[in-house]
């Protein structure tokens, strides 16, 4: 793992050390960071924000690694994942800079040094910050990234400089310049703090160090993130704005637009209000601002071309939340996920708060942590219903528990549903009316006993338990297992309807996916046919790669 003063390339193993340890690092700094967050206008949310980016970036390129994708494949995941989940102010300009930084890395040529690699890498980042903010301000992260990227730069020329030399300098950098926001800010002054995004950088850039030296960062003098922040002066200010001239909402959501839209677009956004960042590439952009006039805002992204994932933050209902006033959570939720479209209407008519899911585009610990918090529910029940989305969702559900913002007002429990069909069985029993242990009791034990399969095919030559399959073969899935392996998508449908009727069932659930082409309705007809004493339901779930999904309860 040690990197070479001109080895001319940064191993994806040291990629991934870093955003691991990122991740940590900030799950650890993200309350500290969000106490901190007075300025700029009420992201409210800084620490959280830029985890829940990294988190992002980190479950994009963990995903396509585990898929056997090379460096450059899964860089390029990494920053479309950062630019994806990019949360608030602070995390889409974050997710600009680690798009910057794994470009520089995938495009580094042979006998480039590291040192220089990285730096330049770093200076790039900053560029793009800087270019992604309609109007920079001094004293924010902005001047901690060019901090961090100048002493990475002044060092790199040096033949004998290695890359750890490089991160070790831009770290203690940003930590000295974190240390002097006050000075360029006077809002940050009078409140006793340093700027919150810098503070979020600062931990990223330490763990960039750690990651190639082994080494903790040695703090400067003053004990960063460590001031007392008056109460009064948050709560003095007008609910809805930290400023009392500042807008009343944060909007962002992905455009999908061409690069020469982007001018008008930001032209008219930054005329509307404040803290414009549109940052993105290859048609894909992700844009933030805070306005008075939200409507001008989306009809704004619809002139430029589809905005799409809107989200609508009103500043009030924010602080108010911050500071416990008038948004008490009470009831009941359950949070989904969901595999196509057809199954996301089917967890919404019985209530549920829905996640988009399943193959290639499994959530991030980020969306649904997301979806837990914003629902308002004082009890939250969690269907992953994906055996890969299972940890996932215990973390956000353990990180709630962790919050003292929310400690003793939400309960969450996350029942380890491994398949849709065992989703649809659990909310099937849902009800409200009882205890939350009875409730969650009784929907485990369903999800438990749905006996679930599945219909697919293989995309490559593979030996299953059920012997070798080819391209094109259809593969039956029984529990999550190869079970059957043949040619013709109705003999393998009802193969797995005969296996999972074996033992007994009173119910047969079949879900239609993309592909299916009336597959659900004629094992349906076979289930009439060969056990009348069943009933069968077929519902239109939508989802990929799988045309039919099955389970007997």
């Amino acid at each position: 793992m040690e990197e070479t003063p001109r080895s001319g390339l940064i191993e994806l193993a040291v990629v991934l050390r870093f955003v691991d340890i990122a991740t940590d690092a900030l799950a650890q700094a993200r309350e500290e960071i969000d106490a901190l967050n007075v300025y700029p206008v009420p992201d409210g949310d800084t620490g959280t924000n830029m985890f829940l980016t990294v988190s992002a970036a980190r479950d994009a390129i963990r995903e396509v690694v585990e898929g056997g994708a090379d460096r450059d494949v899964a860089l390029a995941a990494f920053g479309r994942g950062a630019l994806l989940g990019a949360r608030g102010n602070s995390g889409v300009i974050l997710s600009e800079m680690l798009g910057a930084i794994a470009r520089r890395i995938s495009a580094a040529a042979p006998g480039e040094r590291n040192a220089e690699i990285m730096a330049d890498a770093l200076h790039r980042a900053t560029e793009a910050s800087y270019a992604a903010v309609g109007r920079p301000v001094e004293g924010t992260m902005l001047t901690v990234a060019r901090a961090a990227s100048e002493a990475a730069v002044a060092l790199a020329g040096d033949p004998q400089v290695r890359a750890r030399d490089v991160f070790t300098a831009a770290a203690r950098a940003a930590r000295e310049a974190l240390a002097r926001t006050p000075e360029q800010l006077q809002i940050l002054k009078d409140a006793g703090v340093v700027d919150a995004g810098g503070r979020g950088l600062s931990v990223i850039l330490d763990a960039a160090e750690t990651a190639l030296t082994g080494r903790r960062p040695v703090p400067v003098a003053n004990p960063i993130g460590r001031h007392a922040i008056p109460i009064p002066l948050t709560d003095s200010l007008p609910a809805g704005d930290l400023s009392p001239d500042g807008p009343a909402y944060e909007v962002m959501y992905l455009l999908d637009a061409a690069p020469e839209a982007l001018p008008a677009l930001r032209e008219t956004l930054d005329g509307l209000g404040d803290s414009l960042v549109v940052v993105g590439g290859e048609g894909l952009w992700n844009v933030h601002v805070h306005v008075d006039d939200v409507g001008a805002a989306i009809e704004a992204g619809i002139e430029a071309g589809r905005p799409h994932r809107v989200r609508v933050t009103h500043f009030a209902e924010q602080v108010a939340a911050r500071h416990g006033a008038g948004h008490e959570r009470d009831g009941r939720r359950i949070v989904s996920v969901a595999a196509g479209p057809g199954l996301a209407a089917l967890f919404e008519e019985a209530g549920a708060l829905v996640v988009p899911g399943g193959p290639g585009r499994r959530p991030s610990t980020g969306q649904i942590l997301e979806a837990i918090t914003d629902c308002g529910a004082s009890e939250v029940v969690v269907l992953p219903n994906d055996a890969d989305s299972v940890r996932v969702a215990q973390i956000a559900g353990q990180m709630v528990e962790n919050d003292p913002a929310l400690a003793g007002r939400v309960r969450v429990a996350v029942i380890p549903t491994q398949a849709q069909v065992q989703g649809l069985a659990a909310l099937a029993v849902h009800e409200p009316a009882r205890s939350f242990e009875q409730d969650v009791l009784e929907m485990t034990a369903t999800a438990r006993h749905a006996r679930h399969g599945a219909v697919t095919i293989a995309a490559r030559q593979a030996m299953t338990m059920a012997g070798p399959c080819e391209p094109g073969d259809v593969l039956g899935v029984i529990a999550g297992d190869f079970a059957v392996v043949g040619r013709d998508l109705d003999e393998v449908a009802t193969g797995v309807l005969a296996r999972l009727l074996a033992g007994g069932g009173e119910l047969v659930t079949l879900v239609s996916g993309a592909g299916g082409d009336g597959l659900a309705e004629r094992a349906a007809a076979w289930v009439d046919e060969r056990h009348p004493h069943v009933d069968v339901v077929v519902y239109d779930g939508g989802q990929e790669r799988y045309p039919l999904l099955l389970s007997v309860e």
